[in-house]
């Protein structure tokens, strides 16, 4: 993982390097900045200095988890990052939760009635949702709320939810995450459910269903103790990958539905060409997603006894 993390900062901060300009570079039409003013502050932040150097400088710090100074909000990185991303994680979970709540049972469904109305009908549906970019569903959904007036239309909280009592606040927040879950989860839903269809589908044709079936148990003890638990391997695999897919995933959405979020203060830092706020994200980013591959590889040992022999 650290190999990882370290080829990842360096990449991204040379891509970032290729875009013209700083942040400074804003503040030289303002006519009441001056130059020495511009100068001193890239000297401070060290934006006067080779890329590498900068990186060196930047890897030093972070390493000691300083992940440096945000100019477009005029305070430290990491108290932002670590802010946004418990929004995050609090939508990623919740549209976990929907996609896969959904796409399991519907996916097993689907495989056991192969080439059923049902079968095709959900299929068709699935190729839809991966099919719609989601910033189009969320744009759909936002429409709805306005329309109907049921659910806000963005945000995370009421602009006086900080008057309210606990419970208030926490029925307001779920209030509020309705729509972006709704979005983020059925999105991720139809890869999920086409995942377990064809992994199903797979076991369904292994010896030990097969015997299973010729021992006489029930066809719900055949799916879902023997077919179920051998397909279930791609599963865990794609569950890691989903959870940091959903918070990487996340930002167009967050954007959209004004969710303030991780990706979202992503997007508004590159769009500020905030330099040090975009490294923190995403080595942040990476780390999540290396983490949801680690926690992957432990529920595929703990599920299957032949990867503990191993």
């Amino acid at each position: 993982m650290i190999p990882l993390i370290l080829g990842i900062s360096f990449i991204s901060f040379a891509v970032l390097q290729l875009a013209p300009g700083d942040f400074t570079t804003a503040m030289q039409q303002d006519p009441t900045v001056s130059k020495a003013v511009i100068a001193q502050i890239r000297h401070e932040y060290g934006l006067d200095k080779p890329w590498p150097e900068q990186y060196l400088l930047w890897l030093r710090n972070a390493t000691h988890l300083n992940f440096g100074y945000s100019f477009a909000y005029k305070t430290q990185v990491s108290q932002l990052i670590w802010n946004r991303m418990g929004n995050t994680l609090i939508l990623a979970v919740c549209a976990l939760l929907i996609s896969w709540g959904l796409a399991i049972p519907l996916g097993v469904y689907i495989a056991v009635h192969k080439n059923t109305t049902a079968d095709l009908l959900v299929s068709l549906a699935s190729f839809a949702g991966i099919s719609t970019p989601g910033f189009f569903l969320a744009l759909i959904v936002l429409l709805f709320a306005e329309k109907t007036g049921w659910f806000p239309v963005g945000g995370m909280r009421s602009p006086d939810a900080y008057f309210f009592t606990s419970w208030h606040r926490f029925t307001d927040l779920c209030y509020h995450l309705v729509l972006p879950a709704v979005v983020l989860g059925v999105g991720s839903c139809a890869g999920v459910l086409r995942q377990m269809r064809g992994s199903l589908l797979d076991t369904l044709g292994d010896n030990c269903v097969m015997a299973a079936r010729a021992r006489g148990l029930s066809e719900r003890k055949v799916i879902w103790k023997h077919a179920f638990r051998n397909a279930a391997n791609p599963m865990i695999t794609l569950f890691g990958l989903s959870l940091a897919g959903l918070l990487s995933g996340s930002a167009l959405v967050e954007s959209v539905m004004a969710w303030p979020g991780l990706g979202k203060l992503i997007l508004d830092a590159v769009l500020a060409k905030d330099l040090y706020l975009v490294m923190g994200s995403f080595v942040m980013g990476a780390f999540m997603l290396l983490m949801g591959n680690l926690a992957a590889d432990v529920l595929l040992m703990i599920a299957d006894p032949r990867i503990r022999m191993e």
